[in-house]
């Protein structure tokens, strides 16, 4: 039986998840608590909104959490931009 961990999309989170903590990491400090963290925290539901909807029993509820981590995808975006600038 295959569960999320067999899904390309959720093992590319997880990356994705890593590529965020370390960028934040070079942050300053003053922002640790602020942007940083709150780019980490969207990061972080990304893979697990992917593993909970897998988990439920139809592809409708799947799909609902697969929005929730494109959101926080277009959030972690926004986020970016503004840290950019």
């Amino acid at each position: 039986m295959k569960t999320h961990k067999d899904l390309l999309l959720w093992q590319k989170s997880i990356d994705f998840v890593t590529e965020i903590y370390i960028t934040t990491q070079h942050f300053p400090k003053d922002e640790q608590y602020g942007i940083a963290g709150q780019l980490r925290r969207a990061a972080v539901s990304i893979p697990s909104n992917i593993a909970e909807g897998a988990a439920r029993n139809s592809d409708k509820e799947f799909i609902r959490f697969l929005s929730k981590a494109r959101g926080s995808a277009s959030e972690i975006e926004t986020l970016l931009l503004i840290s950019k600038n």
